[in-house]
């Protein structure tokens, strides 16, 4: 991964960076904001994507104004850490809509989990019948978050 980034030049850059924050540019547009024609600049997003640095575009949702605005971060910590355990874990983790981010963490617990629900008797209900359902846990840690101070996605490519 490290060899992409170095083999990334200011062209490169200037895309992911444009990108990040208007992802429904035209090619035209961003062609002209980075400083060259159409035809390298479609090149370049080509092997952006197929490189998988680029890994798809996607509608940037307001949680807060889709009645999601409760978040709570979850640390877990497992019985068992050996890597048929993880493979479960993660899988079960996948399949539930309300999990947002799964960390597996370096640490004093072993997964750092964000849940997002509508509400404290909906965060309940996911932690009763989904988080403490999965495999390979021993306990959870709760930590309701009271103000998201700064939620972005990677904004500009250095």
């Amino acid at each position: 991964m490290q060899n992409e980034i170095s083999d990334m030049d200011g062209f490169d850059r200037a895309i992911l960076t444009t990108l990040a924050s208007e992802a429904r540019i035209s090619v035209t547009e961003l062609a002209r904001r980075i400083g060259l024609s159409k035809s390298p600049t479609q090149a370049r997003l080509k092997r952006l994507e197929e490189n998988g640095i680029i890994r798809g575009y996607r509608a940037s949702l307001d949680p807060i104004r889709l009645g999601l605005d409760h978040v709570a971060f979850v640390e877990v910590r497992m019985i068992d850490t050996r890597e048929p355990t993880l493979a479960k874990f993660n899988a079960a983790v996948a399949a539930i809509p309300e999990i947002e981010q799964a960390h597996l963490i370096a640490g004093n617990f072993d997964y750092l989990l964000k849940v997002r629900t509508a509400d404290m008797p909906s965060y309940r209900q996911v932690l009763a019948d989904k988080i403490s359902t999965l495999p390979g846990m021993a306990s959870t840690s709760t930590y309701v978050a009271m103000e998201a101070v700064k939620d972005d996605g990677l904004a500009e490519v250095t």
